[in-house]
């Protein structure tokens, strides 16, 4: 009977575990499928909610104060006291042109500042010489007057004869000539002294002309030693030899600061929406991908990189496509001792923490 029953159709025992295992698969199935959704969903949320804090440039340098070391005055090269990639510090010279040429000029400037001193000191002693001039003068010509009044009351009378009487007139004529002259002179001389006969030397004009000639002698001469204004690591130093002849303004060599030394990143303007100065920065540099410096945010640029180009884009002339801009951002490093050397231009990634967090808002 049993076998019968089997023989119809009716499970068998060995058959029960694959049935089982055909009923978990057949349960197992959606679950697995809704709930890889699931993970997949939370997932991308989580993403989604936890992104947009950090902001990763890849277009960031290495950037440092660097200076082509010039002077305004020329002559010939004396001495270079630096060699190729030496460091030196603030104040240190670095190149000496010849220095006789302008040590001969100060002197020069000097002697005509004593002898303008001197001339000045003689203009007040002859202004005092010309009003005693005047003073003789006028007593000598109150006399003549007198001696004209005489004359003139006596030669109507006979008392005198009419030539003594035209050489009185004549004199007195001559000395009022005189007096007059002399005060003229007097005023000239005074007004050479800037209305003031007190005057003191070291005020007048033509002194200060003098002093701001041996200033000027001084300050070339001062130039033609050239010192680093910072310190840092001279470069293209082989470019000067002693004895070439410098021209005023030509540039001798470089300094590239060793101080000095930040990075420049230059995000798309669509990842700026949430970066602020102050912001902490992480930095990684490709020659030492195993080292991370840490600095803040320190500046935004207020334009992007393609104002101040030379053929700005001409975004009027019909032609327009939209391109997204880069705007430079400044980052200061925060060094430590152990820190590796940076040079400039040395390619860095920049990651950004802008501490922003999305919420479900954001979606709306």
């Amino acid at each position: 009977m049993s076998q019968a029953a089997t023989a119809h159709g009716a499970p068998r025992v060995t058959d029960a575990p694959k049935l089982r295992a055909r009923s978990r698969k057949k349960v197992l199935r959606p679950v697995l499928m809704l709930g890889g959704i699931a993970v997949v969903i939370v997932g991308a949320g989580y993403y989604w909610i936890t992104g947009g804090r950090y902001v990763s440039i890849d277009d960031s340098y290495v950037r440092a104060a660097k200076e082509s070391l010039s002077t305004d005055v020329t002559g010939t090269v004396g001495a270079v006291l630096v060699k190729e990639g030496d460091h030196v510090q603030a104040g240190q010279v670095l190149l000496q042109l010849d220095h006789r040429r302008f040590e001969i000029a100060l002197e020069g400037a000097k002697a005509n500042l004593a002898q303008t001193a001197l001339m000045m000191d003689a203009m007040k002693q002859d202004y005092q010489r010309m009003l005693h001039e005047v003073d003789a003068k006028s007593a000598k010509l109150d006399a003549d007057q007198a001696s004209y009044d005489r004359y003139a009351g006596l030669v109507k009378s006979g008392g005198v004869t009419r030539a003594d009487y035209d050489n009185a007139r004549f004199e007195l004529a001559a000395d009022r000539q005189a007096v007059e002259a002399l005060r003229v002179q007097a005023k000239v001389q005074l007004a050479k002294l800037g209305g003031n006969p007190d005057v003191v030397v070291s005020e007048t004009p033509q002194y200060l002309q003098a002093k701001a000639q041996v200033d000027e002698a001084q300050r070339q001469l001062d130039h033609t030693v050239i010192k680093a204004p910072f310190a840092g690591t001279v470069t293209e130093v082989d470019t000067v030899q002693p004895g070439m002849y410098l021209t005023a303004g030509t540039a001798a060599f470089g300094l590239v600061s060793s101080d000095d030394v930040w990075v420049e990143a230059n995000p798309k303007e669509t990842e700026l929406t949430h970066v602020k100065p102050g912001d902490p920065v992480d930095v990684t540099v490709d020659t030492y991908p195993d080292h991370v410096w840490h600095g803040t945010v320190q500046s935004i640029s207020p334009n992007s990189g393609s104002e101040f180009s030379v053929l700005p884009a001409q975004n009027t002339s019909g032609n327009w496509v939209k391109v997204v801009q880069r705007i430079p951002v400044r980052i200061a490093l925060k060094g430590n001792a152990d820190d590796p050397p940076l040079r400039a231009g040395m390619s860095v990634e920049a990651s950004i923490d802008t501490g922003h967090h999305r919420t479900l808002a954001d979606l709306y």
